[in-house]
């Protein structure tokens, strides 16, 4: 079976390699502005499917397409990726001793038809000290990653506790994948 994962992300890469997938890189460059009042949850996974829609549409049916989206949601708003520094520290330091969840959505596209949900993860913050944040955002870790951190890097030191899935915190929930490809009839050992 051919795998194809329509993300550039080198932590979902990770994620599927350690599932020990054999896979194909394919990415599109879509519109990820989320229709109005979209809760956190259905937009990661209006999202996923929107990159997946945008691959699986290269391919014959037979081909697996995963794609995924991930995001940050505090007090019910979303943090996306920060758009520079000074966003960077204002997401961390909203997030310094509060819980937030983490929500990454997965599409499978099989076959001619969608497989999507969504992967929750609760994770506690420890207090930030402003050198804490100043560091951190200097190390350029934070640019790239849903809310700033990066749970597997330097980040991780800032997660006092989660409940839930780490990878789902990574951005990629390999549990949920294998729920979607035994919903698809895929079999489990090419998953």
């Amino acid at each position: 079976m051919k795998w194809i994962l329509a993300s550039a992300s080198p932590r979902r890469k990770e994620i599927l390699t350690k599932m020990g997938l054999a896979f194909d890189v394919v990415t599109a460059d879509i519109d990820e502005t989320l229709p109005p009042d979209t809760a956190p949850a259905d937009g990661v996974v209006f999202l996923a499917v929107r990159k997946g829609d945008a691959v699986a549409e290269r391919f014959s049916e037979e081909v697996a397409v995963v794609s995924s989206d991930t995001l940050v949601e505090l007090d019910g708003e979303a943090l996306g990726k920060p758009a520079d520094e000074t966003d960077a520290r204002r997401m961390l330091r909203s997030l310094s001793g509060k819980t937030h969840y983490v929500r990454t959505g997965v599409a499978l596209h099989y076959m001619g038809k969608v497989y999507a949900d969504v992967a929750s993860t609760a994770v506690h913050f420890a207090d930030l000290t402003d050198e804490d944040i100043r560091d951190y955002v200097a190390s350029g870790e934070p640019m790239d990653k849903a809310g700033a951190y990066g749970i597997q890097g330097k980040g991780g030191r800032f997660v006092a506790s989660f409940d839930g899935d780490f990878d789902t915190v990574m951005g990629f929930s390999s549990k949920l994948l294998y729920r979607l490809a035994k919903e698809a009839g895929i079999p489990l050992e090419t998953v």
